[in-house]
């Protein structure tokens, strides 16, 4: 092993004025009191790299920090768990409302794929649509929930029949011509709830008619509106829905099947005038809970944010005290020992927990509807501080073995890491050129993603291989076995192999035969 050169103090670096005289002599030519100034610095470094436990053994220092982080797991936890009973509500309504909508507006729907709904004749594409709009105009009279038909400025919100068909084309399949205008026009119908439509005249009082040869897609557009009073029974304030439904008949493929999605985007909306018992004090003490863990967080922020600074500020004088006192430069990698990366993660922690914090003090009194950016907040929040808590199992011993461990097998991981991801991104796209044509799971890249890391995990090993052995290449051959003009010959030898008749004295030296 080799020698590590000590660290003797040499003295400041000499600087020279213009004229060449010495404006700071080396530390010899100063006084005694130099090497006390080095022991200092010393000793202030080693306090700043202890843990709080240490800290507090050396000058009675209190951690605060530390008692303010496991505070904050505490009320961070609590926060998140309140937050997703709530959402948890709100994702269950919209779910089960896009069920709803489903056995409403499509027609012998039953619970299955959406890919495998579809139609396949003018009848039923005819039958479907006017099925959905005399669903629509009869709601009041069909559904069981609170739905109502949407109102703007004091009218309905009619549906919209819309069919999207190429500006003009001849096809003709038998002849193997066709002559198409790939342009695309749009033609729209309004349908405007609670008329007087009977479901005989329904066809002729509409007056839609479809060109199947041109049609792209009919699209059916209509928005409803209700209520989420399940919130109620949790003594919380409920919210008003929009949901702005589209029914796609999709003939893009022009293949002869027509199939048929219904998608439901939700638009959550404070609602107008509301009034509910008994809710208003929960309400209030959830506020006064939400705003303590912003000021919980924001102290947490202001601490470390001035320990981080503090650590800047130390690096620095560290690096012009090695250099004055030992003349010699500080390398970057010592210099990044100064940043504390727990710290920057806790800031970075406390700056989402606030900001989410207070959007959901925005969602709890009814001024914003964000769930989603909400619950991206407070989560990745909560796990931060989660992930935080391995920093105090350093101070024991035994807990900080793993951490050294971790932190010693990371680099190695990242190399890793990237080296799996480009064999996986090549069997990626192998399985998607390769197994799309003959197995559904690899027919898009991200149905291929999906399923290849189902199959390293090994959860879907059996079923996927069951379906490419039922579609595999040696099948989609079977109509139509090609037969070799060898093999054909050899066929018509019908003599089984116990005969006898194989059995010769001798091989013929010659296989050539003369047929007079």
């Amino acid at each position: 092993m080799d020698d590590v050169e000590p660290l003797v103090p040499q003295g400041p670096a000499e600087e020279r004025s213009p004229n060449g005289h010495c404006t700071r002599c080396p530390i010899s030519s100063q006084s005694p009191g130099d090497s006390k100034v080095v022991e200092d610095f010393r000793r202030r470094l080693k306090y700043f790299f202890m843990n709080p436990c240490e800290k507090y053994r050396a000058r009675g220092r209190k951690p605060w920090k530390l008692m303010l982080q496991i505070l904050k797991i505490a009320i961070i936890t609590f926060q998140l768990v309140s937050f997703g009973l709530s959402n948890e509500m709100m994702v269950t309504f919209k779910e089960e409302n896009l069920m709803v909508f489903k056995h409403l507006f499509l027609k012998e729907y039953k619970d299955q794929r959406v890919d495998r709904y579809a139609v396949y004749t003018k009848t039923d594409v005819y039958d479907h649509i006017y099925y959905v709009i005399d669903r629509f105009i009869n709601l009041q009279n069909l559904t069981v929930g609170n739905h109502a038909y949407e109102k703007i400025e004091g009218e309905y919100t009619p549906l919209t029949l819309c069919q999207e068909f190429f500006r003009k084309g001849s096809i003709s399949p038998g002849n193997d011509t066709f002559d198409i205008d790939p342009h695309v026009d749009k033609e729209c119908i309004s349908v405007y709830p609670l008329e007087p439509l009977e479901d005989e005249t329904l066809s002729r009082d509409i007056n839609f008619s479809l060109d199947f040869k041109r049609l792209l897609s009919v699209n059916i557009y209509l928005t409803l509106k209700a209520i989420n009073l399940q919130t109620v029974r949790h003594h919380e304030l409920p919210d008003c829905y929009a949901f702005s439904i589209i029914i796609m008949f999709d003939n893009r493929a022009h293949s002869g099947r027509i199939k048929i999605n219904l998608e439901n985007n939700v638009g959550i909306n404070e609602c107008k005038d509301w009034n509910v018992a008994s809710t208003s004090g929960k309400n209030n003490h959830l506020l006064l809970f939400d705003s303590f863990v912003i000021l919980a967080c924001f102290t947490s922020l202001i601490l470390c944010t001035r320990s981080v600074y503090k650590g800047s500020q130390l690096q620095y004088h560290y690096t012009a005290f090695f250099h004055t006192y030992f003349g010699k430069t500080v390398s970057w990698s010592e210099r990044m020992e100064f940043v504390n990366g727990w710290y920057i993660l806790i800031i970075v922690s406390d700056t989402l927990t606030i900001a989410g914090s207070a959007l959901k003090i925005g969602i709890q009194t009814k001024d914003l509807t964000n769930y989603d950016v909400c619950s991206i907040l407070l989560g990745t929040s909560t796990m931060l501080v989660w992930v935080g808590v391995i920093r105090y199992l350093g101070f024991f011993k035994k807990y900080n073995i793993l951490i050294l461990a971790l932190r010693a097998a990371f680099p190695n991981v990242i190399r890793f890491s990237c080296c799996a991801g480009l064999i996986y991104l090549g069997y990626c796209f192998c399985g998607w050129i390769v197994l799309g044509p003959y197995h559904e799971k690899f027919r898009t890249l991200d149905k291929v993603t999906e399923c290849l890391f189902s199959l390293i995990n090994g959860d879907d090993l059996y079923s996927t291989f069951q379906k490419m052995r039922e579609k595999r290449y040696m099948q989609h051959q079977k109509d139509r076995v090609l037969v070799s003009q060898l093999k054909a010959f050899v066929a018509e030898c019908r003599d089984q192999p116990d005969s006898g008749k194989y059995k010769i004295d001798k091989e013929p030296t010659c296989c050539c035969y003369c047929f007079g």
